[in-house]
């Protein structure tokens, strides 16, 4: 309804008028409503269209499908990273650059003088970082970042969520080997503004031809990233290329080593790059029980790298076990796990049948058509190899 106002001018005559306000809208405020339209009206198409990335449940499993170092911590060191523990400061903020904790990472890592070091939590923070730092278009379409694959998935999946091109170059089908003239084709196409190289492969467990990945260098027109996830088990690593390739970024991870829980990669190249890319690192990235305990782990290295060589060497028991079986083509591994392909039983089943069993491994049929009916087992210790190794005789593989 209009209300009447009064207003006097300054000669004393009175000056009337109306004030019409409009009726206020009622808001929508069904809950279900505002659910469906987030989802369906704001979240990116591609984005709906992935599937995340799933880890099932392994609680009370012989747990053989993430890649974990299966040893825990001898019982001194556990004290002492107790003690560590209680000294630290958990009501402050930790550390925002660990310089100290880079420290150690140079030394125990042989990281070259002169290069930067990024901290992440996880490698996969830094994939992000690369990914993020590189969005952008080209020629009126989304740069491109461009892998072999099968390979590492969060290549493809951070790619795609941060509205970049991703392209896959296949490997060869019979030994996933690097195809030189598909990868080099396919960046004189795309110009990727990266080309990320897994070294060894996940999940094949394949090391890359040396010359193949320099030609890669020369020819990429933007960042070419080499992944050494695996690189303990491997023996090997291109750290040293970083003097040679401004162009170059070598990443790693803890979490292989036997540090999965604690959740720390790092990513070692010119200090051009790392600048850049810290403006993106999220503030505290490295929490302060991480920092403590690795910086502790670090000064102790020489007991996990014990472990290491204990895994390698199971992993040739395993394989020749694996190799053994009838119907069964296993591929040579410089990682801590061994893909298999299984003749005359589905993937799915056997897969099924040794969870039943207690035993977890990977089931990689779907994710690659050069994976078809190929599944991933990690290499635990002695006793959890022959589990799974009688388990798999149970389900049928002999």
């Amino acid at each position: 309804m209009p209300r009447r106002s009064e207003a006097k001018s300054g000669a004393g005559s009175a000056v009337r008028f109306f004030v019409y306000r409009s009726p206020m809208k009622k808001p929508n405020t069904s809950p279900a409503k505002a659910t469906g339209r987030c989802a369906l009206e704001w979240i990116r198409p591609e984005i709906r269209a992935l599937r995340a990335y799933h880890v099932p449940e392994g609680q009370d499993l012989v747990k053989l499908d993430a890649m974990e170092n299966p040893y825990p911590w001898p019982e001194g060191l556990v004290e002492k990273w107790l003690d560590t523990l209680r000294e630290s400061a958990i009501n402050r903020y930790p550390e925002p650059s660990p310089e100290a904790l880079k420290g150690l990472l140079r030394k125990t890592m042989r990281i070259p003088d002169g290069m930067g070091v990024l901290l992440g939590n996880g490698s996969d923070e830094l994939i992000q970082l690369i990914a993020m730092s590189m969005q952008g278009s080209r020629r009126d379409k989304p740069r491109v970042i461009l892998a072999p694959e099968p390979t590492f998935v969060m290549y493809r999946l951070i790619a795609m969520a941060c509205g970049l091109e991703f392209v896959g170059a296949p490997l060869r089908a019979a030994d996933f080997s690097l195809d030189g003239g598909t990868v080099l084709d396919a960046i004189e196409k795309h110009q990727p503004a990266v080309v990320f190289l897994a070294y060894p492969n996940n999940p094949t467990g394949n090391l890359f031809d040396t010359e193949l990945l320099l030609a890669i260098l020369a020819q990429a027109p933007g960042l070419v990233v080499i992944d050494e996830a695996y690189t303990p088990f491997a023996q090997t690593s291109r750290m040293e290329w970083l003097r040679d390739w401004p162009n170059l970024i070598i990443l790693r991870t803890l979490s292989k080593l036997g540090f999965a829980g604690l959740r720390l990669g790092f990513a070692v190249g010119h200090p051009e790059w790392m600048e850049e890319m810290n403006k993106l690192r999220l503030p505290y990235n490295i929490n302060t029980l991480t920092q403590a305990s690795l910086s502790l782990a670090l000064d102790h290295f020489s007991v996990f790298e014990e472990q290491i060589t204990r895994i390698r060497q199971d992993r040739e028991k395993l394989f020749r076990a694996l190799s053994a079986r009838e119907g069964v083509t296993a591929w040579p591994s410089r990682a801590n796990f061994i893909l298999f392909r299984p003749a005359g039983k589905s993937a799915d089943a056997i897969h099924a049948g040794l969870r039943e069993q207690g035993v977890l491994i990977k089931n990689l049929h779907g994710n690659h058509p050069l994976l078809e009916n190929c599944l991933r087992v990690t290499v635990g210790t002695p006793e959890e190899n022959q589990a799974f190794l009688e388990a798999l005789g149970i389900v049928g593989v002999k």
